[in-house]
């Protein structure tokens, strides 16, 4: 049973999750505004192009109960006990005009595996946002795709007169939970940085049940990154919100019992895209790089409401982890650059040491639209920065060549200094082709004009062509730090477009050997999609008891 909260309007599950029950409204205003919005659409909007990120294979595909028993090429090891999940865009209704690829409502798929067999789920997310256009029957809630010039502005309009008229019920937000899945206190969370977290539950079977959305016993009042950081020692998850008001970033702590401690606002000069952060063991790295929200410039030039300021320089504030305010902040400053996705980072000395994906010039409208003869590529390239905690410099090193993302490790070391990371080659934003294991300790061969084995790559599984894959999650043979960092398991999704079917590939993340460990075969196609996750069998049991 759940309880009300004492406004009346928001009842809460025993765990204190916030039970989602949006209450939209139909009748005459609704079909005015969707005949206005139809309009408007018309004149302003080139419907006759097939947008691209509905295409192939990143065309969404409907859920799938849990299915068993399902061909397994090689051996599941015991420690892949658990459940691989990975999230991502998958919209359930047809976009009334544009289409970006973050856009899409949120869907999990989902490998459980357990004595070396394997069942395979997929489910949606149930977001208000979802529950809302359920209901209607039809996309209602404005998109990314629509947020470009005049157009984006009337998208806008649209959206406040739903909301203000009630058509829309904006009381649980408007988020996708499509970006990013992390585990903390006995809930997997599914992450969108528009939005505060759903809380879900992984059945024995593999099955995913969404509980609701979390807001911390209403301490959360604003968004939540898609890259929290949970500290392996302290159990402590760390994160922040960006918003496009003052203060435009928050910083917040939450306890490994769940608590989350009281917001610390960290002043910026403009609002930004904040896509990720680090910690390390006394440290929070926040990010102010140039990709601003500029509305004005959205109308103007007719571009998406986020563009890359390249006459600014990136800028990294290193806070005690635990500060009660930025007072403590230090600033550094680097060339201008963006960063979707860190590694890692530790300190050394006075140092405060980070391992991230630095690209030049981002520009996400290369992720939205119609569709194009070949998608373009991101530059991003493995980077070391330094930050000099005592003489205030700052320094960075590069350590790859382009194009490379997803960047992961085995997560016993977060915020710890560790040798190894895994990331993902691209043959375009959207597109993985293999994954690749950097060795820190070695330098860098330089002349290259690619990624090739040699130098600090010391291996790279090539998926082979016509064949593409997703962020590859380590799993450790045995817990902790006991065993040497390298001894485990890669998995990750591939599929296979020459044949159309798709599959889970593990992988020796010592070796990078040619021969996978396992290939499950999966009943379903799977879109390509973001982020992912493995939930242990001792976490699957631990949130089975709450």
């Amino acid at each position: 049973m759940g309880r009300k909260e004492d406004d009346d309007t928001v009842e809460r599950s025993e765990g204190g999750v916030v039970v989602v029950n949006p209450k939209p409204k139909k009748g005459v205003i609704g079909k005015a505004i969707d005949l206005l919005e139809k309009g408007i659409i018309k004149l302003m909007h080139d419907s006759t192009k097939p947008l691209h990120y509905l295409q192939g294979n990143f065309a969404p595909t409907d859920e799938t109960p849990p299915l068993k028993d399902l061909s397994v090429s090689g051996h599941l090891p015991e420690c892949l006990n658990g459940e691989f999940v990975r999230v991502g865009p998958n919209p359930k209704f047809a976009p009334v005009a544009g289409y970006h690829w973050f856009d899409g409502d949120g869907m999990i798929h989902g490998l459980r595996i357990k004595d070396g067999k394997a069942t395979y789920v997929s489910r949606y997310v149930r977001t208000s946002r979802l529950k809302q256009e359920e209901f209607f029957g039809g996309a209602k809630f404005m998109k990314i795709g629509d947020l470009k010039g005049l157009f984006g502005l009337f998208t806008v309009y649209m959206q406040m007169l739903r909301a203000k008229l009630k058509v829309l019920d904006i009381t649980y937000g408007n988020g996708t939970a499509n970006t990013a899945l992390v585990y903390h206190h006995g809930k997997l969370l599914a992450l969108s940085e528009a939005d505060k977290p759903y809380a879900l539950k992984v059945l024995e079977d593999g099955d995913l049940q969404t509980l609701g959305m979390l807001d911390y016993d209403k301490r959360l009042a604003h968004s939540f990154t898609a890259h929290p950081k949970v500290d392996p020692v302290t159990g402590e998850m760390f994160t922040f919100g960006y918003s496009h008001n003052p203060p435009y970033i928050t910083y917040r702590v939450i306890s490994k019992d769940g608590i989350m401690q009281d917001p610390v606002s960290i002043t910026i000069p403009e609002p930004v895209m904040m896509h990720d952060f680090a910690i390390t063991e006394n440290y929070a790295v926040m990010m102010d790089l140039p990709l601003c929200f500029r509305p004005k410039e959205m109308v103007k030039n007719n571009q998406l409401a986020f563009s890359f300021d390249v006459t600014k320089k990136a800028r990294f504030g290193v806070l005690p982890r635990y500060a009660k305010s930025e007072a403590l902040i230090k600033w550094f400053e680097l060339p201008n650059c963006f960063i979707f996705h860190n590694a890692n980072a530790w300190e050394e000395g006075d140092e405060v040491v980070l391992i991230t994906c630095r690209l030049q010039n981002p520009n996400l409208d290369m992720v939205n639209g119609v569709v194009k003869e070949k998608l373009e590529n991101f530059t991003n390239e493995l980077y070391e920065m330094r930050f000099n905690m005592k003489s205030g410099a700052a320094s960075q090193k590069k350590l790859s060549e382009s194009a490379v993302d997803f960047p992961r490790i085995n997560e016993n070391y977060t915020g710890r200094k560790q040798r190894y990371v895994y990331g993902t080659t691209l043959d375009s934003i959207a597109k993985v082709t293999g994954v690749i294991k950097f060795d820190l300790h070695a330098e860098p061969e330089t002349g290259k004009a690619q990624l090739e084995v040699g130098g600090n790559v010391q291996g790279i599984f090539d998926l082979g062509s016509g064949r593409f894959g997703s962020e590859a999650v380590f799993v450790p043979r045995q817990p902790g730090t006991e065993s040497e960092e390298d001894d485990g398991y890669l998995i990750f999704f591939v599929h296979d477009e020459n044949t159309g079917k798709s599959a889970v590939n593990v992988i020796d993340a010592k070796t990078m050997s040619t021969e996978p460990v396992a290939v499950v075969e999966l009943p379903k196609r799977v879109p390509y999609g973001f982020h992912a996750f493995f939930v242990t069998e001792e976490q699957i049991q631990e949130q089975a008891k709450l």
